[in-house]
């Protein structure tokens, strides 16, 4: 809209006249001079003699008023275009200087209208070469002819001199006259600069609305689709006019619509944009659930009036899946992480299954079982029915996520801890048989929606069944559940089943351990025995300890207390083999030093395949040895005798035997330690000690005082003091000790073996010397029958007698020196025949027809066992008769006579 120019030195406020005037829209009564349609007005012609408007007149519209200070007295609507193009005018007298300056002009141009009038503009405007041009054409245009076009400008500089602000410029030049009726001109100048950046904007704004690959409206302030772009109509139809007046409830549900409405009220009452706003929704002829971001913001017009808001929309319906989908791989990842965490750490088979649910529900399900193979449990590694789904099945775990409701997966309730099988044409069956997961449908009325019956499976082999179930109003499993379904029953499969082979491997080297142990109540001659035995916990495999209570000839008894070095059934087989050869040697009454000298060849042996030779061989080969294969172990070894109550000790690397004689402290026993078995190349050192009546005997293995948290020699001091009374009752003095001292580290198995001397009283020992001649058997045979008449054993006294006259008569036949005949009454008869010679007697079968050789054999007939050993000065040849009860019969001398032949 070009504005009337106002006089250069004039400034009044309007009159109430030109008020009302200029609010109906008609002329100042002023401009009286001329009117639109008088005689001789030309186009272009201007009033000389208006008043400019000062900053207090308030200008009118048909639109309502605008800011006292606005230049323009308004008969558009605001946000037209010229509240964005720069339009000014001034008039030119028939001088050709400036007569009359515009408001706009001081805008445009920045010279205030006093300065500007009277400014020649050719001179004052046009750059210095062109001033000749602009001079011809001012004098054409006060010759009367109008003129339009685009002029490069400058502004002068406020002290007059060159150089100044440039500028491009539209000027459109009206011939006018004056009152005076001299010619003069009003000239319309626009800036070329805002009309071009107007134009770039148009075309900017309509290619970013129209090319625009997102959905583009502008609503107005009804909330009324004013405009729509292609983009938009491509997704709901029709063309994008056909959505002009169109509101959100033709487009949206109800309720996603009012909460759209209501933020579309609060951006145009706020200006307050909208980011990343999510909508939900439908497209026409479709039925799928569209997600939509939108982004809202207020638009106004170029004097800053609210007009409307625009809309932008982008399909995220593919975004939204993407990230369901990435989210329901992180809430994976996540649950897999917490079960490798979680799943496994214990090697218990019950323990391992609940935390598989602790894992699963409630995060992956509401409700979950497990199922293991009952033979499995029990030990049996193929029970009937494992591959066909038939066998039965224990339930060691469940957990629900729903209080108070019984787990129903395809069949009647089973309570944890029952023993069932499922149907064979069922699900649970089918997956079992398979090793694929399988899906049960929910009971009709129950709660569980949906179920998955996923097989266990370790190393190729199914272990048993977790069914995974969800309830009604839970989403329904899909295929991603049932992988991860699959990989979490895996993992806790391959937990459940280490914990079930560590299980049968601790089951049967705690077997193979305790079978090699004595059982019951160890008895021997003139001791009284108690002992204890604690494997490492669960946690840890069975060590290598051991300890045995051996009878030997002559009422005497060897104590050993042994520990392999290393844990699992590899030490508790070596243990077991150093165990058989120490009885085995035992049984040939070697001296303790020997016995360790044998046991150590045999360690030594353990590791070789070819054996102790083989380990012989290859010592005297320069070869690095496998300590792998190196079997090492401590061992006590002590024979004590009833008789005289002495002992003597041999150790191989072993801890000190402890002593407690009465009213004494306890103190440990000076036993030159030696090196362990399967070292070698050390000899063994033997110690004789007499023990007083009534003393207490304590041989042990290191996991008694020895832990990480105490070390041997405080341990040692602990256990030395805690045997205090020898007069208590040993098992009560074992529990004693087992409590005093710190037995539950489960670090290593604990070995204790107490015995309490009570040697054989003088009155159970007959000693006789018998001279070297042949008198010597029938006084033998007087002194056996008063000592067993003394005895009241009359029921042994011949088969006494007779053996007795058979084993001096050799004594006599085959020995040396004087013959030494002894009884010993305990829980057997034993008599022995002692003489100097060396030389053993061997038993021999003898012929039909040979007179003699029958002796022994005679001796092996009638009596309970008998043997010889050396002596360090001579043999002993012995044999041994049960006591008469009155269950066991005894042996007719006659009938085993009569049975040589």
């Amino acid at each position: 809209m070009s504005e009337i120019p106002a006089k250069a030195t004039g400034s009044e406020d309007p009159s109430d006249d030109a008020r009302r005037a200029a609010a109906r829209g008609g002329a100042h009564p002023a401009d009286a001079g001329v009117r639109p349609g008088d005689a001789g007005a030309r186009p272009g012609d201007a009033v000389p003699r208006t008043r400019r408007p000062t900053g207090d007149a308030v200008a009118w519209s048909g639109h309502g008023a605008v800011h006292p200070r606005d230049p323009v007295w308004q008969s558009s609507p605001p946000g037209s275009l010229y509240d964005y193009v720069k339009v000014a005018s001034f008039s030119i007298g028939s001088d050709g200087l400036v007569d009359q300056w515009s408001l706009r002009a001081e805008q445009v141009f920045g010279i205030p209208a006093e300065r500007a009038a009277g400014m020649d503009p050719i001179a004052a405007f046009v750059d210095p070469d062109l001033r000749e041009r602009g001079q011809l054409k001012m004098a054409e245009i006060l010759d009367g002819r109008e003129w339009t076009g685009v002029v490069p400008f400058r502004i002068p500089r406020g002290d007059g001199g060159d150089g100044g602000e440039e500028g491009l410029a539209e000027v459109y030049v009206m011939p006018t006259r004056t009152a005076d009726g001299d010619k003069a001109a009003v000239c319309i100048v626009v800036d070329v600069r805002t009309l071009r950046s107007i134009e770039t904007d148009l075309a900017a704004s309509q290619a970013i609305f129209g090319q625009s690959p997102f959905g583009f409206l502008l609503i107005d302030t009804e909330l009324r689709v004013r405009r729509a772009n292609q983009r938009f109509a491509s997704v709901f139809g029709g063309h994008p006019d056909d959505h002009r007046g169109k509101g959100v409830h033709d487009y949206l549900p109800r309720a996603e619509a009012d909460r759209v409405v209501a933020t579309l009220r609060r951006v145009l009452e706020t200006g307050d944009s909208i980011t990343d706003m999510h909508v939900t929704g439908h497209i026409p002829d479709s039925d799928e659930r569209r997600h939509w971001s939108i982004n809202l913001y207020r638009v106004r017009s170029g004097s800053g009036r609210p007009i409307g808001i625009a809309w932008l929309g982008t399909d995220i319906t593919a975004r939204r899946a993407a990230a369901r989908e990435a989210a329901a791989a992180r809430r994976n990842l996540a649950l897999l992480n917490e079960a490798g965490a979680r799943i496994g750490n214990s090697l218990d088979l019950e323990t391992t299954a609940r935390e598989l649910l602790d894992v699963v529900v409630p995060g992956f399900c509401d409700l979950a079982t497990v199922d293991l193979y009952q033979g499995l449990l029990s030990g049996d590694e193929t029970p009937p029915g494992l591959t066909d789904g038939s066998a039965e099945l224990r339930r060691v775990a469940f957990a629900s996520a729903v209080s108070d409701v019984p787990f129903v997966g395809g069949g009647p309730p089973v309570a944890l801890g029952a023993v069932h099988h499922y149907p064979f044409i069922s699900p649970c069956a089918d997956a079992l048989r398979s090793a694929r997961p399988q899906n049960v449908p929910g009971v009709e009325g129950g709660i569980v929606q949906s179920t998955l019956a996923v097989p266990m499976v370790a190393h190729d082999t199914v272990v048993g069944l977790v069914q995974f179930a969800r309830t009604k109003g839970s989403e329904p499993f899909g295929d991603r559940d049932r992988d991860l379904a699959v990989e979490l029953a895996a993992r806790a499969a391959v937990s459940i089943d280490n914990a079930r082979l560590y299980r049968r491997e601790h089951e049967r080297a705690l077997m193979l351990q305790r079978s090699l142990l004595p059982p019951g109540d160890p008895e021997a001659s003139g001791l009284d025995i108690a002992c204890r035995y604690l494997p490492g916990n669960a946690a840890t495999e069975v060590g290598g300890d051991w300890f045995d209570v051996i009878e030997l000839p002559g009422h005497r008894t060897a104590l050993v207390v042994g520990d392999v070095m290393g844990r699992g059934l590899r030490a508790a087989v070596a243990m077991g083999e150093l165990r058989t050869a120490v009885r085995t040697l035992a049984l040939l009454d070697l001296e303790p030093a020997e016995v360790l000298a044998a046991l150590d060849e045999i360690a030594r042996g353990l590791g070789t395949p070819g054996g102790i030779q083989q380990t012989t061989r290859t010592a005297r080969q320069a070869r690095d040895a496998d300590l792998s294969e190196v079997y090492l172990a401590t061992c006590v070894y002590a024979v004590y005798d009833s008789v005289t109550r002495r002992i003597t000790f041999a150790n191989a690397g072993h801890l000190p035997p402890v002593l407690v004689e009465p009213g004494e402290a306890a103190l440990m026993l000076d036993v030159p330690p030696g090196m362990p078995l399967g070292v070698g190349g050390e000899p063994f050192e033997e110690v004789d000690v007499e023990l007083p009546e009534g003393a207490l005997l304590a041989l042990y293995t290191d996991g008694l005082v020895e832990s990480r948290d105490h070390p041997l020699d405080e341990g040692l001091q602990a256990f030395v003091g805690a045997l205090t009374d020898p007069s208590q009752p040993l098992e009560d003095v074992c529990d004693h000790v087992l409590n005093t001292l710190d037995t539950h580290h489960g670090e290593d198995d604990i070995a204790l073996l107490l015995a309490r001397v009570q040697g054989l009283p003088t009155e159970s020992v007959g000693d006789w010397t018998l001279p070297r001649e042949p008198r010597s058997v029938g006084r033998a045979r007087e002194y056996a029958r008063g000592q067993l008449l003394s005895w009241d054993l009359e029921p042994l006294v011949d088969t006494t007698e007779l053996l007795v006259s058979e084993l001096v008569t050799n004594a006599l036949r085959y020995g040396e020196g004087d013959i030494r005949l002894r009884l010993l009454l305990d829980r057997t008869l034993v008599c022995e025949v002692w003489d100097s010679g060396l030389v053993q007697p061997r038993r021999r079968r003898a012929r039909d027809t040979d007179e003699g050789g029958r002796g022994l054999q005679l001796v092996g007939l009638l009596s309970a066992a008998w043997g010889s050993r050396r002596t360090h000065r001579g043999k002993t040849v012995w044999f041994e008769l049960p006591l008469p009860d009155g269950e066991n019969g005894l042996t007719d001398p006659a009938e085993a006579l009569l049975s040589l032949f």
